[in-house]
């Protein structure tokens, strides 16, 4: 999915930054949209759901292809996962719900 652009104060930004500036949830976002061109190439997607900051838990849906790919959970725990901990203090665990 392409983060549309807005407009504000005569300058086009991504929405996200506008709506959310310099969150958790929207560092999670930034690098979701990394990752999400692996994912479409094989024809799946991720939607990030929710973060728990006290447990520091990202919850995650994985679409297409994704939601019954025998190796899912790898990619989520091997890569979604291991992108967002290094990226993000505070987060401790994701998981597909």
């Amino acid at each position: 999915m392409k983060i549309p652009k807005i407009f504000h104060r005569l300058e086009a930004v991504d929405h996200l930054s506008v709506l959310m500036p310099n969150t958790v949830e929207t560092k999670i976002e930034e690098i979701l949209e990394s990752i999400r061109p692996a994912l479409k190439a094989d024809g799946g997607d991720v939607e990030f759901l929710s973060f728990n900051e006290e447990g520091g838990v990202v919850e995650l849906r994985l679409l297409g292809a994704c939601e019954d790919c025998p190796i899912s959970m790898m990619t989520l725990k091997e890569g979604i996962e291991r992108r967002l901990k290094g990226g993000i203090p505070g987060i401790t665990e994701v998981r597909a719900v």
